[in-house]
């Protein structure tokens, strides 16, 4: 069964706000000795959701979900390693404030669709059609 493209928005939104909070919580402790900086892999988002969407036709097909579990929250993973790119712990600001960019982007994307989709239902509601 494929995913609504609304819960997919959501989620989407969901995961930059996470996002968001971690790279902030990153750059705040870039002075703090011997902190670790902390990361959510977007891959893994965006493995979930594709696999919700595949439509299987014969039963050897690899099994899919069926939507996703509103409960599954976002890994934070602590990055281990031990350079120090801050001199003080692995924080580097410059990787920060580009993950922060490219964050920023993913969440304007994704609240213009969502803003779109309510807008086409409004006009389906309106003059019942969405054309």
């Amino acid at each position: 069964m494929s995913q609504p493209v609304e819960k997919s928005l959501i989620r989407m939104l969901d995961y930059c706000t996470q996002k968001q909070k971690v790279l902030s919580r990153n750059i705040a402790n870039i002075g703090t000795e011997n902190y670790q900086r902390e990361d959510i892999k977007f891959s893994d988002v965006l493995s979930d959701n594709m696999s919700s969407v595949l439509k299987t036709t014969n039963p050897k097909h690899f099994p899919v979900k069926d939507g996703l579990d509103p409960e599954n929250k976002f890994e934070i993973e602590t990055d281990k390693s031990k350079d120090l790119s801050s001199g003080m712990n692995n924080v580097d600001i410059d990787t920060e404030m580009a993950e922060m960019a490219e964050n920023t982007l993913k969440y304007k994307f994704a609240s213009k669709k969502m803003g779109d989709y309510f807008k086409l239902i409004q006009e389906v509601i309106k003059n019942g059609s969405g054309h």
